[in-house]
């Protein structure tokens, strides 16, 4: 989503760093590209004139220009100012959601339609299910939309989780104490009620959106907004919030082209909390929102904490352990490349996993020249499903017949096979060198000793 903008900066900041010393003329000349780089992204322009010169007053102050490194002192201003911007100080109880109340607690999502709060609605409920250990009940207040209620039943039934009974003609208020009878009586611990949408904001919505809210009393009441609508979103924040009352906000489509302005923008302006992100159109695609990791990543500093973190949820220790003692033995097969590839793809697959590696930014070009992609892991595990049983345990059995069938088999090239075949053949050679050397030899002769002759391999540590 801050790619635009992560390039402008990027830009900005590499000249700063060429001129060693600055003076005040360099670091304006740097604020005014930042703020023209910040309107272009769609921040609102009061959150942009705030940003500029909060950041000129520290900027422009002597400990930076007369400090050893002042370009990366102006980048850490800029950091930090950043994080203030998108809610970095704020206490972590008011950006996480508050389940902290008599059960059921009930969550009630706002926006306009197609901001995508009925999926909002059940990728809450599913991480609710499956980290908090809640039981959740969904309720669609949307009368307005055909078919809308049958949706969420939809995706309710997708995740495990129960919706509402739906009941012809039934209005969002009635509807609405329905689901919190059923959700007393029945020992749910949490209700997330949908509610409608219009195109744009009108009278009607408001007040219905009101109503639902009195006989509610939500504990979080969440404005689902679409990133890609810019400067439209911040409106819509606004209005919500001065009528409403709005607890936090979930960010839709950050994975999308959108240039980033709305989500700096709609925290400066409601003062509330973005507390999650979609992150993509699987249902599982949704993540808390941490103002410094975003900070990092727009400023191309990465963010590996959360590159982490979705490693150790998306880890399969069992796997782990069997491709291991596969390791020791020195076997490897075609299986289990497979079985690597598929976690890959579950953490994000190559785009996302080196989008929060630091430094990433600037060499992107050489990245897509390389074409590094994730379709390219799709069609390698389609190659190796397109495989029979045994040609997968023994890669030797792979002839050139056998091999335009697999390639005819997958929508794939005998040239894409072969590339496969030979990524393979490095890591099983690999695998049988760890297993020669033991502890003991890889402790003697180190990385040296798993390279290939010509490399490096076999030569050892000399000191």
């Amino acid at each position: 989503m801050f790619e635009s903008l992560s390039n402008r900066l990027g830009d900005v900041f590499d000249r700063l760093r060429k001129r060693g010393a600055l003076g005040e003329e360099d670091v304006s000349a740097a604020l005014r590209e930042i703020r023209i780089a910040l309107l272009e992204a769609d921040v609102a322009l009061p959150v942009v004139k705030d940003f500029v010169n909060a950041v000129r007053e520290k900027a422009l102050g002597q400990e930076v220009l007369r400090s050893v490194t002042p370009a990366q002192m102006v980048v850490k201003i800029v950091h930090d100012h950043l994080v203030e911007t998108l809610g970095g100080g704020m206490p972590a109880d008011e950006s996480a959601l508050n389940l902290n109340a008599v059960p059921p607690v009930v969550v009630m999502l706002v926006g306009l339609q197609g901001s995508g709060k009925t999926t909002s609605a059940a990728k809450i409920a599913l991480r609710l299910k499956n980290r908090e250990r809640k039981k959740v009940l969904l309720a669609s207040l949307d009368v307005q939309r055909p078919a809308a209620q049958e949706q969420l039943a939809v995706l309710g039934r997708q995740i495990d989780v129960v919706s509402l009974p739906i009941v012809a003609g039934e209005k969002p208020v009635a509807i609405t104490r329905r689901a919190m009878e059923t959700g007393r009586l029945e020992g749910y611990d949490v209700v997330i009620l949908d509610t409608a949408g219009r195109l744009h904001i009108d009278e009607a919505l408001m007040l219905e959106v009101a109503a639902v809210r009195d006989v509610a009393k939500p504990t979080e009441t969440l404005l689902v907004a679409d990133a890609m609508t810019g400067q439209d979103a911040v409106n819509v924040a606004k209005t919500f919030n001065e009528r409403i009352g709005l607890s936090g906000i979930v960010l839709t489509r950050i994975d999308g082209d959108a240039r980033g302005g709305a989500a700096l923008s709609m925290r400066a302006i409601t003062g509330k909390p973005i507390k999650l992100v979609g992150t993509g159109e699987k249902i599982d695609a949704l993540e808390n929102f941490y103002p410094d990791r975003i900070a990092g990543r727009i400023l191309d500093m990465g963010d590996v904490v959360s590159l982490v973190e979705k490693a150790a949820e998306n880890f399969d220790e069992a796997e782990a352990e069997k491709l291991a003692a596969k390791m020791q033995k020195g076997n490897f097969d075609l299986d289990d490349l497979a079985s690597q590839l598929r976690q890959l793809r579950k953490m994000g697959g190559m785009g996302g996993m080196l989008g929060m590696l630091p430094g990433i930014g600037k060499i992107k070009k050489q990245m897509a020249d390389a074409k590094i992609d994730d379709g390219m892991v799709k069609r390698q595990e389609a190659i190796i499903s397109s495989m029979t049983k045994r040609e997968r345990k023994n890669p030797k059995l792979l002839n050139a017949s056998r091999r335009l069938r697999i390639a005819a088999g997958s929508g794939t090239s005998v040239q894409e096979i072969n590339r496969l075949l030979k990524q393979y053949q490095d890591m099983a050679m690999m695998m049988k060198k760890v297993s020669k050397l033991g502890k003991k030899g890889m402790t003697r002769q180190g990385l040296a000793g798993l390279l290939p002759p010509g490399m490096g391999g076999g030569g050892g540590f000399r000191g």
